[in-house]
């Protein structure tokens, strides 16, 4: 012969158990497992479903991760990563100095532009000037752009500047273990010196 406990009030439904089993605690809660349960609402009672015993211990079993299981992560996130930063790290590297490669093709136009008006060709400042300040930050004469400072190689007069210029761009950072060095002259003409290319 069932009998009907109480089990919970849940908002404004009461759940009643039947034919009581057994009771398991999974977490903070203690769970009544009957062969029969039924939910009576305002709109008439309801099948709900019961858990079995198997359930409940594949649930107790299931809490959390073992200590394997995150070591095993934590290794495939290291594997990753190191395959991963080096390539990042190249890409940016690739991808700053075609940006430096493509201003000095600008600074190449800007030089005719510059050479139109006067008659010679221009320092980095003014250059620089002539470009809206758009190459970086002046210093004496050179322009530091990003990683790379560019210049013009020696120290032409402009007696000399009349005849011909030329821009080298050095990216010289000791952490990354490469020089990069490109140059233009006033035929247009864009080269890598450094590192050398095959």
């Amino acid at each position: 012969m069932a009998r009907t406990l109480h089990f919970t009030q849940i908002g404004r439904r009461t759940i009643y158990l039947m034919k009581v089993r057994k009771v398991v605690k999974i977490g903070h809660f203690a769970v009544n497992l009957t062969e029969n349960c039924r939910n009576l609402s305002k709109n008439g009672a309801k099948k709900c479903h019961l858990l079995s015993s198997h359930e409940v211990n594949r649930m107790n079993k299931e809490r959390g991760f073992s200590l394997i299981e995150l070591l095993i992560v934590v290794v495939i996130i290291g594997v990753v990563a190191s395959l991963a930063v080096p390539a990042l790290k190249k890409g940016i590297t690739a991808a700053e100095n075609g940006n430096t490669y493509a201003t000095m093709r600008t600074m190449a136009s800007t030089q005719i532009s510059f050479y139109s008006q006067n008659n010679r060709f221009a320092r980095m400042p003014e250059l620089n000037a002539a470009m809206s300040s758009a190459l970086g930050t002046v210093s004496g004469d050179t322009v530091t752009r990003g990683k790379f400072v560019l210049e013009l190689v020696g120290t032409p007069s402009d007696t000399d500047l009349k005849q011909k210029y030329t821009i080298t761009a050095t990216r010289n950072v000791p952490s990354e273990g490469i020089i990069y060095k490109y140059s233009i002259d006033e035929s247009g003409t864009l080269s890598q010196l450094l590192p050398p290319t095959s």
